[in-house]
């Protein structure tokens, strides 16, 4: 740090910021330009000493780039936090926010998750019973997990099944079989909705239920599978891509049945992948909305589908609470699958341990 600080660079950055101070008169302008500039140049690798000034300066541009676009692309996700505390019923900053005013900020739109549409809010008597069965957000949380974690148990035990076949040499058409698997993920959505809209409609077409599937549970769990297979067979895949398959004529030579040789030879080598590829199909169903708004009824909301209707309904800065919750669930789970890649990386010897 001491080094950088020293060098020609670091006071050209220095007099540029200053200059940009000047011109604009801007505390948040200048902020962000030390961002965009300055945490390239304290990051970036020391280069060999015989690199050019051209380089030097082509590496410097070339990291400002890519933070300038990385922050555009994560700045709209990013301000929806400090919003979702915002103590007036606004989707915008307020004098008092951007003054740092404590009173300007308030959890009232997180208690509001627990509280819209409860039948008594300020009551003690039956509170929790109130709020499972009648708060707004609460019934949609809980049928998107429900929704979102059938549909992740079934499109990973289809989805690994899948890889597996199609991972054989001697597997037949593998190319179109599994370009017609994950075409849901290729197809506009909501060309596959309306397709799915039309199927689940049919009448005395499904056992148990000649109504066909459209309003019932049953119906969106299948929908968001279908969604989520696709995930699932790529990653398992791409896990099983360095896989020796030897090991599994070895298991074989030694007496071990197939379930053995699956549980003991396959499955701690691709239990990544199936993990990755669950975590995926779980945040494409907790995120999907455009099937639901074909195939749901109004008691079979999920989270998105009530920001939808919160958007067009009420305006109200709940939603903003609600979103920042799912990104710091998003976040969380890709730092998993990222934990997991390497994992995967490590198994294969892909990366040093």
């Amino acid at each position: 740090m001491m080094k950088r600080i020293q060098t020609l660079g670091f006071y050209a950055l220095v007099a540029a910021t200053a200059l940009f101070f000047v011109f604009t008169e801007s505390f948040a302008g200048t902020f962000g330009f030390i961002i965009i500039f300055g945490l390239p140049y304290f990051l970036m690798n020391d280069l060999p000493p015989y690199a050019t000034a051209a380089e030097k300066i082509g590496k410097y541009a070339f990291l400002s780039l890519c933070t300038l676009i990385f922050i555009f692309l994560i700045l709209p996700i990013l301000v929806i936090i400090p919003l979702s505390f915002n103590a007036e019923p606004y989707f915008s900053f307020t004098e008092g926010m951007m003054a740092l005013d404590p009173s300007a900020y308030s959890t009232r739109w997180y208690e509001d998750i627990v509280r819209f549409g409860m039948t008594a809010p300020d009551g003690t008597e039956n509170w929790w019973s109130d709020m499972w069965n009648n708060a707004t957000w609460i019934r949609a949380m809980r049928n998107s997990f429900w929704y979102a974690l059938c549909a992740t148990i079934l499109a990973t035990g289809i989805g690994t099944l899948a890889a597996l076949g199609l991972s054989r040499p001697e597997m037949p058409y593998r190319s179109a079989i599994t370009s017609l698997l994950i075409s849901p993920m290729i197809v506009p959505l909501v060309i596959t909705a309306t397709g799915m809209f039309f199927f689940y409609s049919q009448k005395n077409v499904f056992p148990f239920f000649p109504d066909g599937l459209i309003n019932r549970d049953i119906g969106i769990i299948l929908a968001h599978t279908t969604l989520g297979v696709p995930f699932v067979i790529i990653t398992v895949t791409a896990t099983l891509t360095g896989f020796d398959r030897s090991l599994i004529r070895a298991s074989q030579g030694l007496g071990a049945s197939g379930w053995t040789t699956f549980t003991k030879v396959i499955m701690p080598l691709i239990i990544p992948g199936m993990i990755s590829g669950a975590l995926f199909a779980f945040i494409t169903s907790l995120d999907e909305v455009v099937a639901v708004i074909f195939l749901a009824d109004v008691d079979q909301r999920t989270i998105p589908r009530q920001m939808f209707s919160g958007l067009r309904e009420q305006i109200s800065p709940t939603i903003l609470a609600v979103a920042t919750i799912l990104v710091i669930m998003s976040v969380l789970l890709l730092t998993t699958l990222e934990l997991l890649r390497r994992r995967s990386e490590r198994l294969r010897g892909l990366s040093p341990g």
